[in-house]
């Protein structure tokens, strides 16, 4: 198993539009092949910080996830909304 940590900076005025659009990014992530688990985290010294945690069965099932067209259209979405771009680090169990 792996486990995908998220890092994204999201300013606070729009943490409702962000919010409605991460879900759904769950839920489409909770569908595919070899997701097992996933949680969003919120920085408790910094309100504008998340940090989505997914776990996997696979790299290839992460990585298939990763370069599907439907996270590649929501990213298109929730991209312009980010501070910075977002910081992916990958870890195995």
């Amino acid at each position: 198993m792996i486990r995908v940590f998220i890092e994204r900076q999201v300013p606070t005025e729009l943490n409702d539009a962000y919010n409605t659009l991460a879900r759904e990014n769950l839920q489409a992530a909770m569908s595919t092949m070899g997701f097992i688990s996933g949680e969003v985290l919120h920085d408790i010294n910094d309100s504008e910080k998340r940090l989505i945690v997914a776990t996997y069965r696979t790299l290839s099932d992460w990585s298939r996830w990763y370069h599907s067209e439907e996270r590649r259209q929501m990213m298109d979405r929730i991209g312009p909304m980010l501070e910075h771009e977002e910081k992916i680090s990958i870890y195995e169990l």
